[in-house]
């Protein structure tokens, strides 16, 4: 794999960009409600079981778990009716961006992606403008402060990795996405501290951002949409170096 999620590693860096508590909670209630569509018992649902345990990994309270499976299995009568859909367009620079949203309000949520678009220099686009430039993947990310890296990369190659990507102390393994669950169990067993296992799109190429005004454009565009409650991820293709984060973060 020639591209990775590089705002995917910034963005667990910068600590979920520095979102709100409620915001966090909100997006993985969207996600659990999303999973539980296949079925309410995460002992027989995957999907619904990492959710869980990605939920419980940033504190998310076990009533709000249960909430937003009764919401997805149709159990809480009064809910309203949540939607999958996906934007995509080009951020600044000509960097290409897919928003995954989950709303009750497909007017409301299409209004606010594109009203971020236009403020931050992006151009929304229509389905398939750039989605052909990513591949839907499962993307593990390990901690490696108590384990030597060669450790867990040779069990993530050996539990079906596709790809290993080291970013600091943190390691990111791409799977292709029906094994992501599998090979989340397997590090499981192996006593390796998985962080957050998600399905991502994750770029085929990345664009090198080498210039300060782009690079901060790109993050601040970025971080906007991450801010919308119905939004649950963000991917783009854009590669912005260590050496020009730090510069930023000054």
């Amino acid at each position: 794999m020639s591209g990775h999620s590089k705002w995917h590693s910034i963005k667990h860096k910068k600590g979920a960009i520095d979102a709100e508590r409620g915001k966090i909670f909100t997006r993985h209630a969207n996600l659990i409600t999303l999973a539980a569509r296949g079925g309410g018992d995460p002992n027989m649902n995957p999907t619904l079981r990492l959710a869980i345990e990605n939920a419980k990994k940033e504190n998310v309270p076990n009533s709000n778990i249960e909430r937003a499976i009764k919401r997805g299995t149709g159990e809480l009568k009064d809910s309203a009716k949540f939607e999958e859909v996906v934007y995509e367009g080009y951020g600044p620079a000509g960097t290409a961006v897919i928003v995954e949203c989950l709303t009750d309000n497909k007017n409301r949520t299409y209004t606010n992606i594109r009203t971020i678009f236009n403020k931050k220099g992006g151009n929304l686009g229509g389905d398939g403008s750039v989605s052909w430039q990513f591949q839907r993947k499962g993307v593990i990310t390990v901690n490696t402060e108590n384990k030597k890296a060669e450790e867990i990369e040779l069990a993530a190659i050996d539990a079906g990795a596709e790809d290993i990507k080291p970013e600091g102390n943190l390691i990111e393994i791409y799977s292709a996405p029906n094994q992501l669950h599998e090979i989340n169990e397997n590090l499981k067993k192996l006593n390796i501290a998985v962080e957050k296992a998600e399905l991502l799109f994750v770029p085929k190429d990345t664009i090198k951002i080498e210039n300060a005004d782009d690079a901060k454009k790109i993050l601040e565009f970025m971080d906007a949409l991450e801010e919308d409650q119905d939004v649950t991820n963000v991917s783009s293709n854009f590669d912005i170096s260590e050496e020009l984060m730090n510069k930023l973060s000054v």
